[in-house]
C-alpha cells in the first residue's frame, strides 16, 4: 500500500477528524514532508481534504469520491476482495480476465466510468464518468447447472433493493428480470455472465455486473434514456457511492451464502414492479399484451395472454403496458 492510500485509508476510517502531520507522520513512520506531499495529491485527485493551521488535515465528512478505501471499509464479508478503479472498458470484461488467471471467489472490480459498458442482448450500458457506480463480483458456485444460472440475477436484483433501501430509506422494484426502478425510473441494470465446465456441463464461474445510476450526470441523461432512467440520489448524499458499493457487495454475498437456494425467491417476488399489472411481452415479431400473474420457484415469469394461455417465460423482457400501471 502507498502512502497516498495509507493516508487515504486514515482518513476515510475517520471523516471529520483533523489530523495533525506530525501524528500522521509518526503513525506511518513518514515525514511531515511527505505526508504534504501525499496529502497535496489527494486534493489534486478531487479529495476535499482541509488544512488548517494548528490543526492538521481532515477529509470532509459530505466527501463522495470512490475509492478502494471508501468501499472497504463498509464489508463486512472477509471473502470480498475489491479493486476500484477510475475507469475500465467493462467491469465484467475485467473481472472475467481475473477469473481466467485463477481469482478467487469474491473478488470484485468496481469502477466509476466504464468506456464499453454492457447489458443485455448485446447493448451498451450508459457508464459515465462522476455519476454512477458500476461492479462486477466473481462466484464460483459449486453444482449449478445453465437452468438454475437465473439464479445469480434474481440473488442481485434482491441484492440492490435490499442495499438501496439500507442506505436510502427508498423501495425500490424489480422488473423482470433484471432492472431496478424507483420512483418510475430505471436506476439500475444487472448483467450475469458466466462459464461452462466442457466436462460437465456446470456452471465453471459465474460474473454478476451491476451498474447503477447513483445520481444524474451532469450533462443529464442522453435524448434516449430521459424518461427513461434515474437517480438513487436527487442530490449529493454523503459517502453515497462507496455505500452503495459495498452495500451492495454485502448483500449479494449474504444472498449467495444462504444454505436455501430458494431463499431470496420470496423477496424477489415482493419486490416485482410487474406482478398483477397489465404487461407486453417483447418478441422478435413484436410487444404481445398480458397479465404478469406469479414468479415460479425457477423465477420464470408466469404470464396469461389476451386468449387465455399461459406461459412461464425464463427469458426475454417484458414492459408495463402505458396507462395501465
Amino acid at each position: 500500500m502507498t502512502l497516498r492510500e495509507k493516508i487515504l485509508a486514515l482518513f476515510e476510517s475517520s471523516k471529520g477528524q483533523y489530523f495533525s502531520g506530525e501524528e500522521i507522520g509518526k503513525a506511518l513512520n513518514v515525514s511531515r514532508a511527505g505526508v504534504w506531499k501525499a496529502v497535496k495529491a489527494l486534493q489534486q485527485e478531487g479529495y476535499p481534504i482541509h488544512a488548517v493551521p494548528n490543526k492538521g488535515y481532515c477529509l470532509s465528512r459530505d466527501s463522495d469520491i470512490l475509492s478502494c478505501q471508501g468501499v472497504q471499509k463498509y464489508l463486512r464479508h472477509q471473502a470480498l476482495r475489491v479493486q476500484v478503479q477510475d475507469r475500465v472498458n467493462s467491469t465484467n470484461q475485467a473481472v472475467k480476465a481475473l477469473a481466467q488467471e485463477k481469482a478467487p471467489e469474491g473478488t470484485a472490480v468496481v469502477a466509476g466510468c466504464q468506456e464499453a459498458g454492457k447489458g443485455r442482448y448485446g447493448r451498451s450500458f450508459y457508464s459515465p464518468q462522476g455519476s454512477g457506480v458500476y461492479l462486477s463480483l466473481l462466484l464460483r458456485p459449486r453444482d449449478w447447472s445453465p437452468e438454475s444460472s437465473l439464479g445469480l440475477t434474481t440473488m442481485a436484483a434482491v441484492a440492490v433493493c435490499r442495499a438501496i433501501e439500507a442506505v436510502s430509506g427508498e423501495h425500490p422494484q424489480v422488473k423482470w428480470v433484471n432492472d431496478i426502478y424507483l420512483h418510475g425510473k430505471k436506476v439500475c441494470g444487472i448483467l450475469t455472465e458466466g462459464a461452462f465446465s466442457m466436462e460437465n456441463g456446470m456452471l465453471e464461474y459465474g460474473i454478476v455486473g451491476i451498474g447503477v445510476n447513483v445520481y444524474t450526470p451532469a450533462e443529464g441523461f442522453p435524448p434516449e434514456l430521459q424518461g427513461i432512467a434515474g437517480p438513487v440520489f436527487s442530490r449529493t448524499f454523503p459517502d453515497g457511492k462507496n455505500r452503495l458499493a459495498g452495500e451492495i457487495l454485502n448483500q449479494l454475498m449474504d444472498c449467495y451464502q444462504n444454505p436455501d437456494p430458494l431463499g431470496h425467491l420470496q423477496s424477489y417476488r415482493d419486490y416485482s414492479l410487474v406482478l398483477g399489472k397489465a404487461v407486453e411481452v417483447i418478441t422478435p415479431t413484436g410487444p404481445i399484451p398480458a397479465t404478469a400473474l406469479s414468479i415460479d420457484e425457477h423465477f420464470r415469469l408466469v404470464v396469461r395472454y389476451s386468449d387465455g394461455r399461459e406461459a412461464a417465460l425464463s427469458q426475454g423482457e417484458v414492459s408495463v403496458r402505458p396507462g395501465k400501471e
